[in-house]
């Protein structure tokens, strides 16, 4: 992590230099970090919204509003507003009481003034150095009026006020703005806090830093996964909620993958660890979500500069009212004074501080608990303006493994694979050929098929005289038998691909499907149909998008006949069949030509081109290998409708930035001139207190508007 120096960083609204990237999330302990030893002076500061966010800063605000609060009411009954509402006589140290208590609550708020030091010191203006003008002032001036008692106005309680909303406003920031951080919280939360080490001497407990690629650890019933891995020894069921987002327990063997923070549910096992720390699954997930937080949303630029230029526009203002009512319009010096504070309070650009951070740190909370990782915030601004979606085929609207969906008997009579009854007596003597064939076989569909032929139970035979046929399959002797098994250019050999048999394979063709053929010399004995299965959720997907006014194209690098059958059984608009992987670039490129903003969702590593082509790249996987480096958000879940979510995030979040951002500039707008006395000549004028409410009520509603978000439903 590079060390900020004051000279080099922003308070308000800033960029504090960290490298996330290179953080290792999973060693950091933040519940154990004694923040009350900080010298919050001193320190180097980050942003606003990174201070805000730090642990248990919203509690601090909260304790020290609570003590405001109760300093308040003996204020309020000392001071000249209580005095009138209590109808009691001056007395001489009532001056000094207020004095004092202002002076504590003045001494509570100088966290304000700490942050505007900073500000100060880069050059940017923003509402701290407002607040702390307007304070300051109030409480400089109320300070002459009780040593000099020409001066007969005081501001003490207005300025108390101002600091007591002001630290309201603030706990709802840091709550707000907390949202991220205890996103990663919660992720550190899904891994152990130890892992049982299998060393030469037995079982060692050690942290989870200490582990290294290619320890082996144990992991017992009800307890989590530390790192990923795969089982060498035992069997067990796993919850793999975390990633998958389904709570059934997965059963795993030896030899399978499980992932880190993956809990063991029943049995024990060893694990031999392969990605640990950063490079795990869980690493990655941190890495993203301390990704989301560095980055900022294009709106918030506009926010931290209207907030720069409002500074300037208020301390104009504020001067340009003590000038026109002390000189020009003869008003007494102290009303021009109560205005001119009034004006620097009122035009604090708190809300517009408020109105995106609060926002984009609910967001990445709220997209982490449904496994969309945005990488760049700013790319929200993008999906929400999205018409056109591209998906890669194999793997995100398939399952990316061939299945056989279909068998055809020697009458080329179809039925289906997936029946739950079992082959009969002349398919199980097929199967058992096709299956001791398949496995000699180093065909791309040949494990698919051998799964299949071994769920049916066929007995084993030899297969003596094996050869492939390159580009068109194998063929070998059994029982003293030939058999040939492979593509249709086998039967047109033997002049067995004709008539109905012909007919038959052009129906499974245009359907997308692979066909097997099993044959003699001189007949066609048995057909398996194969197909990569489309998803079961991917129409609900494509529905989906629809309904959200997108269009869906798909880059597959199949056949035509292919592509069309599954564009056709999900309803997809455009396709783009026999694409290689270094091309699919090429087909967004030609729809971003036609004027259209698009995203693209792959697997994130050999459609990497087009993700980084797309206006913006999804990479979608199942965990276990999260492309953080590819694509501009990350889909874990492995789950297409997710890309629905994606989308409908996006709209609501800018639409809450939106309803901040003219909520914030609108208030000052109308608020800045009733503060200056604009409307004194019809009756309606502001004190500084009033003005500190407005303020106040201004930040609350900003902040309460966007922890509206927490609540919504991106289904």
């Amino acid at each position: 992590m590079k060390k900020s120096k004051h000279g080099d960083m922003d308070c308000c609204g800033g960029d504090m230099e960290m490298d996330h990237e290179k953080m290792d999330h999973s060693k950091m302990n933040h519940e154990d970090m004694d923040h009350s030893k900080m010298d919050h002076e001193n320190m180097d500061h980050g942003s606003h919204g990174d201070h805000m966010s730090a642990p248990g800063m919203a509690q601090q605000f909260l304790n020290k509003f609570f003590i405001v609060t109760a300093l308040l009411v003996p204020l309020f009954i000392f001071s000249e507003a209580g005095m009138g509402l209590f109808n009691y006589d001056d007395f001489t140290l009532r001056k000094w009481i207020v004095f004092v208590i202002s002076a504590i609550i003045f001494w509570i708020g100088r966290i304000f003034f700490q942050h505007a030091k900073h500000e100060i010191k880069m050059r940017k203006y923003g509402m701290m150095t407002l607040v702390s003008m307007g304070v300051g002032a109030g409480f400089t001036f109320s300070v002459l009026a009780t040593f000099i008692t020409a001066i007969e106005v005081e501001f003490y309680l207005e300025v108390s006020t101002l600091v007591w909303v002001l630290l309201f406003g603030h706990y709802l920031e840091a709550r707000a703005s907390s949202a991220a951080g205890n996103a990663l919280k919660e992720v550190a939360k899904l891994l152990p806090s130890k892992a049982h080490l299998v060393t030469s001497k037995g079982i060692e407990d050690v942290e989870l830093s200490a582990l290294k690629v290619g320890n082996i650890v144990l992991v017992k019933p009800g307890e989590k996964v530390p790192a990923d891995g795969s089982i060498t020894k035992g069997s067990a069921h796993f919850n793999e909620a975390h990633i998958s987002g389904e709570s059934k327990p997965v059963n795993k063997n030896q030899g399978d993958a499980v992932v880190a923070g993956a809990i063991c549910e029943d049995g024990t096992v060893e694990i031999k660890l392969e990605r640990v720390g950063a490079d795990s699954t869980i690493g990655q997930i941190q890495t993203l979500i301390a990704q989301a937080q560095a980055t900022k949303p294009s709106a918030q630029g506009i926010a931290d500069k209207a907030s720069s230029v409002l500074t300037f526009v208020a301390l104009a203002v504020a001067i340009l009212t003590v000038i026109i009512w002390s000189l020009v319009v003869g008003a007494p010096f102290v009303t021009a004074i109560t205005l001119a504070i009034t004006v620097l309070v009122i035009a604090c650009p708190h809300a517009l501080g408020l109105a995106i951070p609060t926002v984009t740190t609910i967001a990445t909370k709220l997209s982490v608990d449904n496994g969309i990782f945005i990488k760049d915030m700013a790319k929200l601004e993008v999906l929400k303006a999205a018409d056109y979606i591209v998906f890669d085929k194999t793997g995100t609207l398939t399952e990316g493994n061939f299945a056989v969906t279909e068998l055809v008997s020697k009458d080329l009579k179809v039925t289906s694979s997936q029946g739950k009854q079992k082959a009969g007596d002349e398919a199980k003597q097929s199967l058992a050929v096709i299956m001791a064939l398949e496995k000699l076989s180093s065909h791309v569909i040949a494990d698919s098929v051998v799964k299949y032929a071994q769920g049916q139970s066929p007995k084993s035979l030899e297969v003596d005289k094996f050869k492939n046929i390159s580009g068109q399959g194998v063929t070998g002797e059994i029982g003293g038998k030939k058999y040939w098994l492979g593509s249709p250019r086998l039967l047109e050999e033997k002049n067995l691909f004709t008539g109905d048999l012909k007919k038959l394979h052009e129906e499974l063709s245009q359907q997308g499907k692979t066909v097997v053929y099993l044959m003699t010399e001189d007949s066609f004995v048995y057909a398996l149909a194969l197909s990569d299965q489309i998803r079961s959720d991917s129409k609900q997907a494509i529905d989906s998008l629809h309904a959200l006014g997108l269009k869906v194209a798909m880059l597959t690098g199949d056949n035509e006949a292919v592509a069309k059958g599954v564009a056709d059984e999900l309803g997809i608009d455009d396709y783009f069949a026999q694409v290689l992987p270094e091309d699919k670039y090429k087909h967004i490129r030609e729809l971003q030509a036609a004027g259209n903003v698009v995203i693209m969702i792959g697997d994130g590593v050999n459609d990497a081109p087009a993700l980084t082509q797309a206006d913006v790249g999804v990479a979608i996987g199942a965990g276990t290998d999260v492309a953080v480096e590819a694509g501009d958000a990350v889909l874990t879940r492995n789950n297409p409708n997710d890309a629905a979510k994606l989308i409908v995030l996006s709209r609501k979040v800018y639409r809450k930035m939106i309803e901040n951002l003219v909520w914030a500039l609108g208030y000052n707008v109308v608020a800045i001139p009733a503060a200056a006395g604009l409307f004194v000549s019809v009756g309606f004028s502001l004190s500084p207190g009033w003005g500190a409410l407005l303020m106040s009520m201004s930040s609350v509603i900003v902040v309460i508007n966007a922890m509206t978000l927490r609540y919504i439903k991106l289904s």
